[in-house]
């Protein structure tokens, strides 16, 4: 079969390079790649192809970059006269008149175990709402998103320690060989797709810069997978004397607080001996990092970085931020 690939960002960009080198001598071939237009970066705003479109450029492969999947854009598709739509973080809804330019249909890379997380950023969801197993779907694509017929479906056990950046590689290391089987199970006539339990599914955002901001309030537990969440896109941050302070770095801390370096204590009013306010800088271990209070526990900072500087750990950062330990970061002071 003829197949076109459609993606954008790197990871779609790895898949791309793997799966060109997996389908060799199956008798299935990519004869183009599909991926959004160059966009400005830099400071000279040059036009910069996709990570995708530099892959395929570099395995020899034809690129098209429509602006939109109008006719043109179908005309253009169907002069390679492909078999077979294969999709991984193509970005943009393929119409009616679109599929049918492909007599096998079209499948889908999903980053989740379907019907669970459909949308844009299931990597970063299932690690924002701390679930223990994830995993990764190979569907047959539909006009409803994400809710075509299952084909191949993997399950992956979350550490508690994977950043979006992460598992969103993890995800393209089995996206090559789960896309491979299934290409040769349509190719084989084997391939039978199971339906979707619609009344399980549920559906995933995309995120903004808002929600890197930290709530104080929430646990520690909360606080660390939202940091990890949030890596490397939007990144996680608080303020500190009204400045902006990124958290790239952190882990639920695991120590004695009795024997925290330059600890606070809880305010002067607070007679009770309870906790300090959530957002309080408490001190620092000299191997988890600086200490903050929140709604539940302590949270241990490994790495930050002050708006408009570099990233540093964070001993290098307290030696350039004396008098950190007491400060009250965030909304929580409020």
């Amino acid at each position: 079969m003829k197949i076109l690939y459609a993606g954008s960002p790197d990871c779609s960009a790895e898949v791309l390079k793997e799966l060109f080198k997996l389908l060799d001598g199956t008798g299935n071939e990519i004869s183009a790649v599909l991926t959004n237009p160059p966009s400005a970066k830099g400071r000279h705003h040059d036009l910069t192809p996709t990570p995708t479109g530099l892959a395929a450029e570099e395995l020899g492969l034809p690129v098209l970059t429509p602006e939109k999947l109008d006719g043109s854009a179908r005309e253009a598709v169907a002069a390679y006269s492909t078999d077979l739509l294969v999709c991984f973080a193509y970005g943009r809804i393929f119409g009616p008149k679109f599929m049918a330019l492909f007599p096998q249909g079209g499948i889908n890379y999903h980053p989740s175990l379907l019907p669970q997380y459909r949308g844009c950023a299931p990597v970063p969801a299932a690690i924002w709402n701390m679930e223990k197993v994830t995993g990764f779907t190979v569907q047959r694509l539909a006009q409803k998103m994400d809710s075509g017929d299952i084909l191949l479906q993997k399950q992956y056990t979350m550490t508690g320690k994977e950043t979006a950046d992460s598992l969103l590689h993890i995800a393209a290391k089995e996206g090559a060989p789960m896309l491979r089987d299934a290409i040769l199970a349509i190719q084989n006539g084997t391939a039978h797709g199971t339906p979707q339990e619609e009344a399980k599914a549920t559906y995933c955002k995309m995120f903004c810069k808002e929600d890197g901001e930290i709530d104080w309030n929430r646990s520690a537990a909360e606080i660390d997978a939202i940091i990890r969440a949030c890596t490397p896109w939007p990144g996680a941050f608080t303020t500190a004397n009204g400045t902006v302070l990124k958290l790239v770095e952190a882990s639920v801390y695991s120590g004695n607080a009795g024997e925290v370096c330059g600890a606070v204590a809880a305010s002067d009013s607070d007679t009770s001996g309870a906790a300090a306010c959530p957002g309080t800088v408490i001190g620092m271990d000299k191997m988890q990092g600086i200490l903050f209070q929140t709604g539940d526990g302590l949270l241990a900072v490994r790495v930050l970085q002050w708006q408009a500087k570099k990233a540093m750990p964070f001993k290098d950062f307290l030696n350039g931020s004396r008098n950190f330990v007491g400060n009250v970061c965030g909304a929580a002071k409020n």
